[in-house]
């Protein structure tokens, strides 16, 4: 079976205060699988080197079978041509663009207007996820709950073949996060898209991963794929 996650990367992070040396080497054939650690040991660098966001990484990145980044054989795709959709911690939504603007911006380049396709793509996400009357809404005027679906919607618009989620219920209260926890599986389940979710929360790791990947100082401590279905 192709492994739906095959990686090794190496990064080294410095600062005035410290220097973080990322050496993260795994492989996962779940459709979901939860990267967790304690804070500072490296999950959202992993993400953002997965995504092609850190300066400098090294190794290689398989998503399917599909080669991301190979750097022994020179191959380092531009972060628009890996395909991979992002949903930060705090959204990261623009506060002004409305709703249907901010899917666009997934799909189109700066200052581009969407053609047909992409507003037929538009239309049937903010269809798919119950946005119908939020499409010209500012993200200031929109619930948590809200925030989050346009979020996850503009990650899926260019239709990416992973999508990482960096704690995306971790800003929300205890209620809330129960009741958006329950609604992001659901989504989750109906997409059908890899997905890579860094979370500190094991109710998280219950309701959205079949396995898990623990980080411990930028090096994998433990390969957990015993939640996968039979």
């Amino acid at each position: 079976m192709t492994p739906v996650l095959d990686l090794h990367l190496q990064a080294t992070l410095s600062s005035p205060d410290r220097t973080f040396v990322l050496d993260a080497r795994f492989t996962s054939t779940a459709a979901r699988t939860a990267l967790i650690g304690a804070s500072g040991s490296g999950k959202s660098t992993l993400l953002m080197a997965i995504a092609g966001l850190a300066a400098q990484a090294h190794g290689h990145v398989r998503v399917s079978g599909h080669t991301l980044l190979d750097t022994a054989r020179g191959i380092d795709l531009p972060t628009r041509e890996r395909r991979i959709g992002v949903v930060f911690q705090d959204y990261a939504l623009f506060p002004h663009l409305t709703v249907e603007q901010n899917l666009a911006f997934g799909l189109c380049r700066l200052g581009q207007r969407p053609d047909a396709a992409q507003r037929e793509r538009i239309d049937a996400l903010v269809r798919q996820f119950g946005l119908e009357a939020l499409r010209a809404a500012l993200p200031r005027h929109l619930s948590g709950g809200q925030r989050q679906r346009v979020a996850l919607a503009r990650a899926l618009a260019p239709q990416p073949r992973l999508l990482l989620l960096d704690e995306p219920l971790s800003a929300l209260d205890t209620q809330l996060r129960v009741r958006l926890r329950a609604e992001l599986a659901e989504m989750l389940e109906r997409v059908q898209i890899p997905v890579l979710l860094v979370t500190h929360d094991p109710s998280d790791v219950e309701a959205l991963a079949q396995a898990v990947v623990q980080l411990d100082a930028g090096r994998v401590a433990r390969v957990d794929l015993a939640r996968m279905p039979a």
